[in-house]
């Protein structure tokens, strides 16, 4: 049995700079000690990526009307096929280094009900990797030099155990919202929250989003509708990696420090709670720290 199982949908392989961040992706992943690798989809080169890095290829995931797979499905498909006792949904554009591997390693010794996360590192990268001894000290280096840390907003991969996110509505793929409801139910079954920023480095393979209808970002396409309304609304897609229980540091999990971003979220929270009852376009309005800030700068222009 392996530590822990990978999965992701990738997109289709017609694109060149997909195809090639994609390939970079998941070589990276083959070469991670203790981890397998599972792609699920049916899109064009996906099969050929499989068999060439030799990894499972799965597909038959279910999808919604335009084509697009169903998280549901392919959290289902990844636990009926994973050998390990731990899952990691992954966007097929990031790249992982070793020090992922040890965070999971950490984080298990010390908790069985947990979701792990953290913010990614931007970089772009216009050529394929040199993947030779030593590649992930290059890469570092570079990173930390030429890439920028994302703010703490949208997350790209969650590892979990086996037996946690058995009910998952059924989530777009590639579509605002999901990863949101990943941490909100996290903390509502009042599970560790844990970020692994300060101990990992994920790198995101900066793209441009002709790959979907319009060229529109993600954020701008119907089944976001959807994905907040399968949510449970928007209070539940505000969660972040702000809302983390926790952080890794140097092998051990600590409780995070205050920041202004931290107790701005906290204080959201507690305005939800008191105003429970009020319609959610009233409580958005009361309950967003960013909107008091919009209303207060047109009173004193």
């Amino acid at each position: 049995m392996t530590l822990l199982t990978l999965f992701s949908a990738p997109k289709p392989f017609t694109d060149p700079h997909i195809a090639l961040i994609q390939r970079n992706a998941i070589r990276s992943w083959t070469l991670l000690p203790d981890v397998e690798v599972i792609l699920l989809g049916e899109e064009t080169g996906l099969a050929e990526a499989a068999k060439e890095f030799g990894v499972k290829h799965i597909p038959n995931v279910a999808r919604n009307e335009s084509g697009v797979p169903l998280i549901s499905s392919m959290f289902q498909l990844a636990r009926e096929n994973a050998n390990s006792d731990l899952l990691c949904i992954v966007n097929a554009d990031m790249i992982l280094m070793p020090d992922f591997v040890e965070a999971a390693k950490r984080v298990k010794s010390q908790r069985s009900e947990f979701v792990l996360l953290s913010q990614r590192w931007d970089l772009d990268i216009p050529q394929p990797l040199d993947f030779s001894t030593g590649w992930e000290n290059r890469l570092s280096s570079i990173v930390h030099r030429q890439g920028s840390l994302h703010r703490p907003a949208g997350s790209d991969f969650f590892l979990f155990p086996l037996s946690s996110f058995l009910d998952v509505p059924a989530f777009t793929i590639g579509r605002a919202g999901w990863d949101n409801w990943m941490i909100y139910k996290a903390r509502k079954e009042n599970w560790a929250v844990i970020d692994c920023t300060p101990s990992v480095t994920i790198v995101h393979q900066n793209h441009d989003y002709s790959h979907l209808p319009d060229g529109k970002p993600h954020y701008e396409h119907p089944e976001t509708n959807e994905n907040i309304r399968l949510a449970g609304g928007q209070a539940n897609v505000r969660y972040t990696i702000l809302d983390a229980t926790h952080q890794l540091i140097d092998g051990k999990l600590s409780r995070p420090k205050m920041t202004s971003l931290r107790f701005t979220r906290k204080l959201e929270l507690f305005l939800r709670a008191i105003f429970f009852f009020l319609p959610e376009n009233m409580l958005e309005n009361i309950a967003r720290p960013k909107r008091w800030q919009k209303r207060i700068h047109k009173l004193f222009k």
